[in-house]
Protein backbone atom coordinates (compact mmCIF):
# COMPACT_ATOMS: atom_id res chain seq x y z
CA UNK A 1 0.00 0.00 0.00
CA UNK A 2 1.11 3.07 -1.43
CA UNK A 3 2.72 6.05 1.54
CA UNK A 4 3.81 9.61 2.31
CA UNK A 5 5.72 10.58 4.75
CA UNK A 6 6.82 13.83 5.30
CA UNK A 7 10.23 15.37 6.64
CA UNK A 8 11.22 19.16 7.45
CA UNK A 9 14.68 19.42 5.88
CA UNK A 10 14.94 23.62 6.13
CA UNK A 11 12.61 26.98 7.12
CA UNK A 12 9.29 26.29 5.47
CA UNK A 13 11.15 23.31 3.55
CA UNK A 14 10.00 19.55 3.70
CA UNK A 15 10.43 16.40 1.81
CA UNK A 16 8.28 14.32 0.73
CA UNK A 17 8.82 10.59 0.40
CA UNK A 18 6.30 8.61 -1.83
CA UNK A 19 6.55 4.70 -1.21
CA UNK A 20 5.15 2.22 -3.83
CA UNK A 21 4.45 -1.05 -3.60
CA UNK A 22 4.23 -3.72 -6.76
CA UNK A 23 0.12 -3.77 -6.00
CA UNK A 24 0.01 0.03 -6.27
CA UNK A 25 1.00 0.03 -9.94
CA UNK A 26 1.12 -3.80 -11.46
CA UNK A 27 -2.67 -4.41 -12.29
CA UNK A 28 -2.69 -0.93 -13.92
CA UNK A 29 0.53 -1.99 -16.31
CA UNK A 30 -0.81 -5.42 -17.72
CA UNK A 31 -4.65 -3.15 -17.75
CA UNK A 32 -2.70 -0.79 -19.98
CA UNK A 33 -0.36 -3.58 -22.16
CA UNK A 34 -3.76 -5.56 -23.02
CA UNK A 35 -4.79 -1.94 -24.18
CA UNK A 36 -2.11 -1.38 -26.33
CA UNK A 37 -2.67 -4.76 -27.75
CA UNK A 38 -5.90 -3.95 -29.19
CA UNK A 39 -4.51 -1.12 -30.58
CA UNK A 40 -1.66 -1.84 -31.73
CA UNK A 41 -0.61 -2.05 -35.36
CA UNK A 42 1.98 -4.59 -35.89
CA UNK A 43 2.97 -6.21 -39.78
CA UNK A 44 1.50 -9.91 -39.81
CA UNK A 45 -0.88 -9.12 -37.29
CA UNK A 46 -4.62 -7.84 -37.52
CA UNK A 47 -5.00 -5.23 -35.21
CA UNK A 48 -6.59 -6.33 -31.89
CA UNK A 49 -4.88 -9.31 -32.24
CA UNK A 50 -1.45 -8.37 -31.35
CA UNK A 51 -0.28 -10.92 -28.64
CA UNK A 52 0.41 -9.16 -25.00
CA UNK A 53 3.61 -11.19 -24.85
CA UNK A 54 5.21 -9.46 -27.70
CA UNK A 55 3.61 -6.39 -26.60
CA UNK A 56 5.40 -6.36 -23.77
CA UNK A 57 8.82 -6.96 -24.97
CA UNK A 58 8.26 -4.49 -27.82
CA UNK A 59 6.93 -1.33 -25.38
CA UNK A 60 6.68 -3.36 -22.08
CA UNK A 61 10.13 -1.22 -20.74
CA UNK A 62 8.72 2.27 -21.66
CA UNK A 63 5.06 1.39 -20.22
CA UNK A 64 6.41 0.23 -17.02
CA UNK A 65 8.51 2.94 -16.13
CA UNK A 66 5.49 5.44 -17.07
CA UNK A 67 3.06 3.64 -14.73
CA UNK A 68 5.11 3.32 -12.32
CA UNK A 69 6.24 7.24 -12.51
CA UNK A 70 2.16 8.11 -12.77
CA UNK A 71 1.40 5.84 -9.83
CA UNK A 72 3.65 8.06 -7.64
CA UNK A 73 2.38 10.96 -8.94
CA UNK A 74 -1.43 10.23 -8.02
CA UNK A 75 -0.29 9.19 -5.00
CA UNK A 76 1.44 12.58 -4.38
CA UNK A 77 -1.44 13.85 -5.51
CA UNK A 78 -3.42 12.42 -3.40
CA UNK A 79 -1.47 13.38 -0.30
CA UNK A 80 -1.44 17.36 -1.28
CA UNK A 81 -5.08 17.01 -1.77
CA UNK A 82 -5.83 15.38 1.48
CA UNK A 83 -3.19 17.06 3.98
CA UNK A 84 -4.13 20.61 2.20
CA UNK A 85 -0.98 21.73 2.64
CA UNK A 86 0.00 25.66 1.37
CA UNK A 87 2.81 25.31 -0.87
CA UNK A 88 4.18 27.55 -3.00
CA UNK A 89 4.25 26.30 -6.76
CA UNK A 90 4.47 22.69 -7.70
CA UNK A 91 7.10 19.88 -5.69
CA UNK A 92 10.01 19.73 -7.25
CA UNK A 93 11.72 16.09 -7.73
CA UNK A 94 14.95 15.49 -5.97
CA UNK A 95 17.70 14.02 -7.15
CA UNK A 96 16.80 9.88 -6.73
CA UNK A 97 19.77 7.59 -7.79
CA UNK A 98 18.49 4.10 -6.75
CA UNK A 99 15.24 4.98 -8.65
CA UNK A 100 15.73 2.58 -11.75
CA UNK A 101 12.24 0.86 -12.79
CA UNK A 102 13.05 -2.39 -14.23
CA UNK A 103 9.81 -4.22 -15.88
CA UNK A 104 11.45 -7.86 -15.05
CA UNK A 105 12.19 -6.91 -11.13
CA UNK A 106 8.99 -6.06 -10.41
CA UNK A 107 9.50 -3.91 -6.84
CA UNK A 108 8.67 -1.52 -4.53
CA UNK A 109 9.67 2.27 -4.87
CA UNK A 110 10.63 5.74 -3.25
CA UNK A 111 10.94 8.84 -4.96
CA UNK A 112 11.50 12.16 -2.85
CA UNK A 113 9.86 15.07 -3.62
CA UNK A 114 10.98 18.56 -2.05
CA UNK A 115 7.95 21.31 -1.34
CA UNK A 116 7.71 25.23 -0.23
CA UNK A 117 5.21 26.11 2.61
CA UNK A 118 3.37 29.34 2.94
CA UNK A 119 4.30 31.19 5.88
CA UNK A 120 2.00 32.24 8.88
CA UNK A 121 1.93 35.86 9.33
CA UNK A 122 -0.28 38.40 11.33
CA UNK A 123 -2.00 41.08 9.34
CA UNK A 124 -4.22 43.40 11.76
CA UNK A 125 -4.42 46.88 9.75
CA UNK A 126 -7.17 47.86 13.02
CA UNK A 127 -3.73 48.57 14.94
CA UNK A 128 -2.39 50.95 12.31
CA UNK A 129 -2.83 54.57 12.47
CA UNK A 130 -1.97 56.49 9.06
CA UNK A 131 -1.85 60.04 8.21
CA UNK A 132 -4.74 61.15 6.10
CA UNK A 133 -4.19 64.47 4.05
CA UNK A 134 -7.24 66.01 3.67
CA UNK A 135 -7.51 69.12 1.27
CA UNK A 136 -11.20 70.83 0.91
CA UNK A 137 -12.50 72.74 -2.15
CA UNK A 138 -11.73 76.61 -1.97
CA UNK A 139 -13.27 79.20 -3.91
CA UNK A 140 -10.27 79.92 -5.50
CA UNK A 141 -10.23 76.41 -7.04
CA UNK A 142 -14.14 76.68 -8.03
CA UNK A 143 -13.64 80.18 -9.77
CA UNK A 144 -10.50 78.63 -11.40
CA UNK A 145 -11.90 75.60 -12.93
CA UNK A 146 -15.48 77.47 -13.66
CA UNK A 147 -12.94 79.97 -15.79
CA UNK A 148 -11.34 77.31 -17.33
CA UNK A 149 -14.64 75.25 -18.99
CA UNK A 150 -16.10 79.34 -20.23
CA UNK A 151 -13.29 79.36 -22.22
CA UNK A 152 -12.69 75.64 -22.83
CA UNK A 153 -16.48 75.72 -24.62
CA UNK A 154 -16.20 79.49 -25.43
CA UNK A 155 -15.90 80.56 -29.14
CA UNK A 156 -12.77 81.14 -30.85
CA UNK A 157 -12.66 84.41 -32.32
CA UNK A 158 -10.25 86.32 -34.76
CA UNK A 159 -9.26 89.62 -33.84
CA UNK A 160 -7.31 91.92 -35.62
CA UNK A 161 -4.80 92.68 -33.47
CA UNK A 162 -2.89 91.22 -29.75
CA UNK A 163 -5.13 92.35 -27.05
CA UNK A 164 -3.70 90.44 -23.93
CA UNK A 165 -2.17 87.89 -22.66
CA UNK A 166 -4.63 85.17 -23.11
CA UNK A 167 -4.88 85.95 -27.19
CA UNK A 168 -3.66 82.82 -28.87
CA UNK A 169 -0.86 83.27 -31.56
CA UNK A 170 -0.14 80.75 -34.27
CA UNK A 171 3.24 81.69 -35.56
CA UNK A 172 6.25 80.79 -37.41
CA UNK A 173 9.88 80.55 -36.02
CA UNK A 174 12.71 80.97 -38.36
CA UNK A 175 15.77 81.25 -37.43
CA UNK A 176 18.54 84.15 -37.87
CA UNK A 177 21.60 85.06 -37.81
CA UNK A 178 23.12 87.46 -34.53
CA UNK A 179 22.49 90.01 -36.80
CA UNK A 180 18.39 89.08 -37.33
CA UNK A 181 19.10 87.80 -41.05
CA UNK A 182 16.61 85.00 -41.74
CA UNK A 183 19.00 81.93 -42.04
CA UNK A 184 18.35 79.36 -45.36
CA UNK A 185 19.64 76.28 -45.70
CA UNK A 186 18.51 72.34 -44.59
CA UNK A 187 19.79 72.96 -41.22
CA UNK A 188 18.09 76.14 -40.36
CA UNK A 189 15.16 75.18 -38.03
CA UNK A 190 12.01 76.50 -39.21
CA UNK A 191 8.96 75.34 -37.52
CA UNK A 192 5.07 75.96 -37.47
CA UNK A 193 3.93 76.89 -33.73
CA UNK A 194 0.46 77.94 -31.39
CA UNK A 195 1.09 79.33 -28.13
CA UNK A 196 -0.57 81.81 -25.81
CA UNK A 197 0.90 85.27 -25.24
CA UNK A 198 1.79 84.42 -21.13
CA UNK A 199 3.61 81.76 -22.28
CA UNK A 200 6.19 84.38 -23.08
CA UNK A 201 8.44 85.41 -20.39
CA UNK A 202 6.74 88.96 -18.57
CA UNK A 203 9.32 91.23 -20.25
CA UNK A 204 8.55 90.26 -23.70
CA UNK A 205 4.88 90.05 -23.45
CA UNK A 206 4.03 93.24 -23.88
CA UNK A 207 5.94 93.78 -27.21
CA UNK A 208 2.94 91.58 -28.54
CA UNK A 209 -0.03 94.05 -27.43
CA UNK A 210 -1.16 95.43 -30.48
CA UNK A 211 0.61 93.73 -33.36
CA UNK A 212 -0.96 92.00 -36.27
CA UNK A 213 -1.14 88.79 -38.82
CA UNK A 214 2.17 89.37 -40.62
CA UNK A 215 3.93 91.05 -38.00
CA UNK A 216 7.29 89.68 -36.34
CA UNK A 217 9.08 89.57 -33.34
CA UNK A 218 13.23 89.02 -32.80
CA UNK A 219 13.93 87.19 -29.97
CA UNK A 220 16.52 84.82 -28.25
CA UNK A 221 15.19 82.00 -26.72
CA UNK A 222 16.94 81.98 -23.55
CA UNK A 223 15.50 85.55 -22.99
CA UNK A 224 11.76 85.12 -24.38
CA UNK A 225 10.58 82.23 -22.32
CA UNK A 226 11.34 81.36 -18.91
CA UNK A 227 12.49 77.36 -18.05
CA UNK A 228 9.35 75.75 -18.31
CA UNK A 229 8.07 76.96 -21.48
CA UNK A 230 11.78 77.36 -23.12
CA UNK A 231 12.18 73.22 -22.77
CA UNK A 232 9.22 72.03 -24.68
CA UNK A 233 9.83 74.96 -27.06
CA UNK A 234 13.49 74.02 -27.93
CA UNK A 235 12.15 70.30 -27.83
CA UNK A 236 9.44 71.20 -30.52
CA UNK A 237 11.85 72.93 -32.85
CA UNK A 238 13.90 69.95 -32.74
CA UNK A 239 16.52 70.83 -31.11
CA UNK A 240 19.29 69.41 -28.23
CA UNK A 241 18.29 71.19 -24.92
CA UNK A 242 21.98 72.84 -24.62
CA UNK A 243 22.84 76.33 -23.52
CA UNK A 244 24.20 76.85 -27.12
CA UNK A 245 20.89 76.27 -28.45
CA UNK A 246 19.18 78.05 -25.90
CA UNK A 247 20.26 80.92 -26.76
CA UNK A 248 19.99 81.21 -30.39
CA UNK A 249 17.92 83.90 -32.22
CA UNK A 250 14.51 83.35 -33.98
CA UNK A 251 12.03 85.44 -36.00
CA UNK A 252 8.14 85.04 -34.57
CA UNK A 253 6.09 86.00 -37.36
CA UNK A 254 2.00 86.04 -36.04
CA UNK A 255 -0.02 84.10 -39.17
CA UNK A 256 -3.19 83.66 -37.54
CA UNK A 257 -4.44 85.20 -34.09
CA UNK A 258 -6.93 83.70 -31.83
CA UNK A 259 -9.19 84.55 -28.78
CA UNK A 260 -11.61 82.66 -26.81
CA UNK A 261 -15.08 84.30 -25.99
CA UNK A 262 -16.03 83.13 -22.30
CA UNK A 263 -19.25 81.84 -22.23
CA UNK A 264 -22.18 83.13 -20.04
CA UNK A 265 -22.93 81.56 -17.20
CA UNK A 266 -26.11 80.75 -18.44
CA UNK A 267 -28.24 77.42 -18.29
CA UNK A 268 -27.02 76.23 -22.05
CA UNK A 269 -23.64 76.50 -20.61
CA UNK A 270 -24.07 74.59 -17.23
CA UNK A 271 -25.76 71.63 -19.42
CA UNK A 272 -22.76 71.22 -21.85
CA UNK A 273 -20.03 72.07 -18.93
CA UNK A 274 -21.90 69.31 -16.69
CA UNK A 275 -24.34 67.09 -18.58
CA UNK A 276 -26.67 64.91 -17.32
CA UNK A 277 -27.68 66.95 -14.44
CA UNK A 278 -30.64 70.38 -14.18
CA UNK A 279 -28.84 72.87 -13.19
CA UNK A 280 -30.63 76.03 -13.65
CA UNK A 281 -28.63 78.44 -11.01
CA UNK A 282 -25.02 79.47 -10.65
CA UNK A 283 -25.05 78.53 -7.04
CA UNK A 284 -26.09 75.11 -8.30
CA UNK A 285 -23.66 75.21 -11.06
CA UNK A 286 -20.71 76.54 -8.58
CA UNK A 287 -22.22 73.51 -5.93
CA UNK A 288 -21.92 70.77 -8.65
CA UNK A 289 -18.32 71.92 -9.36
CA UNK A 290 -17.38 72.42 -6.07
CA UNK A 291 -18.73 68.51 -5.48
CA UNK A 292 -16.67 67.51 -8.33
CA UNK A 293 -12.92 69.44 -7.19
CA UNK A 294 -14.07 67.36 -3.71
CA UNK A 295 -14.50 64.36 -4.94
CA UNK A 296 -10.76 64.94 -7.01
CA UNK A 297 -8.96 65.73 -4.04
CA UNK A 298 -10.75 62.76 -1.96
CA UNK A 299 -9.88 60.65 -3.95
CA UNK A 300 -6.25 61.86 -4.06
CA UNK A 301 -6.30 61.61 0.06
CA UNK A 302 -7.39 58.03 -0.67
CA UNK A 303 -4.35 57.32 -3.37
CA UNK A 304 -2.61 58.77 -1.14
CA UNK A 305 -3.20 56.56 2.02
CA UNK A 306 -3.58 53.53 0.62
CA UNK A 307 -0.08 54.40 -0.75
CA UNK A 308 1.30 54.30 2.70
CA UNK A 309 -1.12 51.61 3.84
CA UNK A 310 0.86 49.53 0.46
CA UNK A 311 4.13 50.10 2.49
CA UNK A 312 3.02 49.17 5.79
CA UNK A 313 2.03 45.80 4.55
CA UNK A 314 5.09 45.75 2.27
CA UNK A 315 7.56 46.55 4.95
CA UNK A 316 6.00 45.88 8.20
CA UNK A 317 4.47 42.66 8.35
CA UNK A 318 6.64 39.48 9.16
CA UNK A 319 7.02 37.08 6.91
CA UNK A 320 9.78 34.55 6.39
CA UNK A 321 10.19 32.35 2.84
CA UNK A 322 11.74 29.06 1.95
CA UNK A 323 14.19 30.92 0.19
CA UNK A 324 16.51 27.68 -1.19
CA UNK A 325 13.18 26.10 -2.32
CA UNK A 326 12.20 29.30 -4.23
CA UNK A 327 15.29 29.80 -5.74
CA UNK A 328 15.56 26.03 -6.95
CA UNK A 329 11.83 26.51 -8.41
CA UNK A 330 13.07 29.83 -10.22
CA UNK A 331 15.62 27.80 -11.74
CA UNK A 332 13.41 24.99 -13.27
CA UNK A 333 10.50 27.20 -14.05
CA UNK A 334 9.19 28.68 -16.89
CA UNK A 335 10.12 27.69 -20.30
CA UNK A 336 13.80 28.29 -20.40
CA UNK A 337 16.08 27.24 -16.78
CA UNK A 338 18.01 29.88 -15.48
CA UNK A 339 21.12 30.41 -13.68
CA UNK A 340 22.07 30.75 -10.40
CA UNK A 341 22.83 34.64 -11.23
CA UNK A 342 19.61 35.23 -13.51
CA UNK A 343 18.15 33.99 -10.16
CA UNK A 344 19.93 35.94 -7.61
CA UNK A 345 19.03 39.29 -9.84
CA UNK A 346 15.36 38.23 -10.18
CA UNK A 347 14.57 37.12 -6.65
CA UNK A 348 13.90 40.54 -4.67
CA UNK A 349 11.60 41.34 -7.08
CA UNK A 350 9.93 37.77 -7.09
CA UNK A 351 10.27 37.77 -3.44
CA UNK A 352 8.17 41.23 -3.01
CA UNK A 353 5.54 39.80 -5.45
CA UNK A 354 4.84 36.73 -3.38
CA UNK A 355 4.87 39.13 -0.22
CA UNK A 356 2.17 40.92 -2.03
CA UNK A 357 0.13 38.15 -2.86
CA UNK A 358 0.40 36.48 0.09
CA UNK A 359 -1.42 39.21 2.15
CA UNK A 360 -3.76 39.86 -0.89
CA UNK A 361 -5.22 36.87 -0.96
CA UNK A 362 -5.77 36.41 2.58
CA UNK A 363 -7.93 39.87 2.34
CA UNK A 364 -9.66 38.46 -0.03
CA UNK A 365 -10.44 35.35 1.42
CA UNK A 366 -11.07 36.24 4.54
CA UNK A 367 -13.64 39.01 3.58
CA UNK A 368 -14.95 37.16 0.57
CA UNK A 369 -13.58 39.86 -1.87
CA UNK A 370 -15.08 39.39 -5.92
CA UNK A 371 -15.05 41.26 -9.26
CA UNK A 372 -18.21 40.53 -10.59
CA UNK A 373 -18.38 40.14 -14.57
CA UNK A 374 -20.27 43.20 -14.59
CA UNK A 375 -16.96 45.24 -12.92
CA UNK A 376 -14.60 43.78 -14.98
CA UNK A 377 -16.44 44.82 -18.21
CA UNK A 378 -16.93 48.34 -16.98
CA UNK A 379 -12.60 48.39 -15.82
CA UNK A 380 -12.01 47.43 -19.55
CA UNK A 381 -14.75 49.76 -20.93
CA UNK A 382 -13.06 52.74 -18.74
CA UNK A 383 -9.92 51.54 -20.20
CA UNK A 384 -11.07 51.76 -23.69
CA UNK A 385 -12.36 55.27 -23.31
CA UNK A 386 -9.01 56.02 -21.48
CA UNK A 387 -7.48 55.66 -25.14
CA UNK A 388 -9.43 58.13 -27.02
CA UNK A 389 -9.49 60.31 -23.91
CA UNK A 390 -8.11 62.89 -26.39
CA UNK A 391 -10.12 62.15 -29.25
CA UNK A 392 -13.23 64.28 -28.47
CA UNK A 393 -15.96 61.29 -28.18
CA UNK A 394 -18.02 63.45 -26.23
CA UNK A 395 -20.77 63.79 -28.89
CA UNK A 396 -20.27 60.71 -31.14
CA UNK A 397 -22.05 57.69 -30.89
CA UNK A 398 -20.55 55.33 -28.28
CA UNK A 399 -22.45 52.13 -29.43
CA UNK A 400 -19.63 50.46 -30.74
CA UNK A 401 -17.19 50.41 -27.57
CA UNK A 402 -19.79 48.38 -26.14
CA UNK A 403 -19.21 46.30 -28.73
CA UNK A 404 -15.57 46.31 -28.85
CA UNK A 405 -15.62 45.70 -24.88
CA UNK A 406 -17.88 42.61 -26.05
CA UNK A 407 -14.99 40.74 -27.69
CA UNK A 408 -12.07 42.06 -25.50
CA UNK A 409 -14.30 39.85 -22.69
CA UNK A 410 -13.23 36.87 -24.41
CA UNK A 411 -9.46 37.78 -24.50
CA UNK A 412 -8.12 36.33 -21.27
CA UNK A 413 -5.63 38.08 -20.90
CA UNK A 414 -7.12 41.24 -21.28
CA UNK A 415 -10.43 40.02 -18.60
CA UNK A 416 -7.01 39.00 -15.68
CA UNK A 417 -5.86 42.18 -16.19
CA UNK A 418 -8.99 44.10 -15.23
CA UNK A 419 -9.78 41.57 -12.84
CA UNK A 420 -6.58 42.26 -10.91
CA UNK A 421 -7.43 45.78 -10.96
CA UNK A 422 -10.89 45.76 -9.59
CA UNK A 423 -9.53 43.31 -6.91
CA UNK A 424 -6.59 45.16 -6.26
CA UNK A 425 -9.32 48.68 -5.90
CA UNK A 426 -11.47 46.53 -3.59
CA UNK A 427 -8.22 45.43 -1.48
CA UNK A 428 -7.11 48.73 -1.04
CA UNK A 429 -10.65 50.07 -0.21
CA UNK A 430 -11.02 47.24 2.15
CA UNK A 431 -7.56 48.65 4.15
CA UNK A 432 -8.78 51.91 4.34
CA UNK A 433 -11.26 51.48 6.50
CA UNK A 434 -9.47 49.17 8.67
CA UNK A 435 -6.68 51.57 10.21
CA UNK A 436 -6.85 54.74 12.32
CA UNK A 437 -7.24 57.84 9.98
CA UNK A 438 -4.93 60.63 11.56
CA UNK A 439 -6.38 63.18 9.45
CA UNK A 440 -4.69 66.30 8.64
CA UNK A 441 -5.88 69.38 6.76
CA UNK A 442 -3.30 70.72 4.12
CA UNK A 443 -3.76 73.01 1.35
CA UNK A 444 -3.56 72.03 -2.50
CA UNK A 445 -0.15 73.28 -3.07
CA UNK A 446 0.96 71.30 0.34
CA UNK A 447 -0.29 68.18 -1.16
CA UNK A 448 1.02 68.66 -4.47
CA UNK A 449 5.06 69.41 -2.52
CA UNK A 450 4.38 66.40 -0.36
CA UNK A 451 3.42 64.19 -3.11
CA UNK A 452 6.32 65.27 -5.30
CA UNK A 453 9.25 64.76 -2.53
CA UNK A 454 8.08 60.96 -1.84
CA UNK A 455 8.33 60.13 -5.99
CA UNK A 456 11.39 61.69 -5.75
CA UNK A 457 12.33 60.35 -2.63
CA UNK A 458 11.61 56.99 -4.01
CA UNK A 459 12.98 57.34 -7.54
Amino acid sequence: MATVTRENIGLLNDKLTVSITKDDYYPSFEKTLKNYSKQASIPGFRKGMVPTGMVKKMYGPGIFSEEVIRTIENKLNDYLRSEKLPLFAQPIPMLNADFKPEMDKPSDYQFDFEVGIKPDFELDLKKIKAPYYKVDATDEMINEEIERLQKRLGKLNEPETVEGDDTILNVLFEETSVDGIVIDGEEAKKKDNSLLVKYFSESVRPQWIGKKKGESLAVKLDEAFDEKERDWIIKDLGLENTPENAGKTFKITITKLGLVEPRSLDEAFFKEAIPGKEITTENDFREAIKEQIQAYWDKQSSNQLQHHLYHVMMDDVKMEFPEAFLKKWLMVSGDKPKNAEEVEHEFPTFKNQLRWTLITDRIIQENNLEATDAEIKENIKLQVLSYFGNMGLGGSNLDWIDSYVETLMKDEQQVDGAYRKVITEKVFLWGEKQVQKDEKKISSDEFIKMNEAHQHEHH
